[in-house]
């Protein structure tokens, strides 16, 4: 286990199952159809989904793709929080919770970073993938637990509706033609010419 490994492990205390559900719950409650906080809800989602997907692969390369498919999820994810949720945040004050989600993300694309460095049946794999998970599943409960009800709450309606806009903007411009896309687009959008699904 390396020493950043130890300090995430060591700064994300996991929250119970319970905790985490209800905290979803309550994003959910807080967010509007098709608005910035549904999007990254359902892109939460996605990731938990492909962390089980990459645990499941059974061959090197099955478990590769797997990761290599994770690693787009949470690049395009973060990449759209850290251009406009968090700069929002920000603006009504919660700078501490920003400058703390901006190093937790980068720390997250240090641990996608070193697995795909790494032998992807060893346990040495599994150990650093299970250290990313608990780390990523702090910073999501930190996210819709607290964070992002703020922003929901004390954002003005045109923030809220910039922030929508321009995090399905920056999420679309890294997934680009994923099947991951697909999900930030409101509801009742086509799939625009030159989408498909990640392979």
């Amino acid at each position: 286990m390396s020493i950043l490994d130890k300090l995430i492990g060591a700064a994300t205390p996991p929250e119970s199952e319970e905790k985490r559900a209800a905290a979803r719950a309550e994003a959910r409650a807080a967010a509007e159809p098709g608005d910035w906080l549904s999007a990254i809800l359902d892109h939460h989602e996605a990731v938990e989904t492909a962390f089980a997907e990459v645990k499941a692969a059974e061959t090197a390369a099955g478990r590769t793709k797997a990761l290599k498919n994770l690693g787009v999820l949470l690049n395009g994810h973060a990449m759209a929080e850290e251009a406009v949720v968090y700069p929002a945040l920000a603006d009504i004050g919660k700078m501490l919770s920003a400058d703390m989600a901006y190093a937790e993300q980068v720390a997250a694309k240090m641990q996608i970073a070193a697995l795909e460095t790494l032998d992807p049946l060893s346990e040495d794999f599994l150990d650093k993938l299970s250290h990313l998970e608990g780390a990523v599943g702090h910073h999501v409960y930190k996210e819709e637990s607290e964070w992002f009800l703020e922003l929901k709450e004390k954002a003005d309606p045109e923030t809220q509706t910039r922030v929508t806009d321009r995090y399905l903007e920056e999420y679309d411009r890294y997934i680009r033609g994923g099947e991951a896309g697909a999900s930030s687009r409101r509801p009742g959008e086509e799939r625009s010419f030159g989408e498909q699904p990640l392979s």
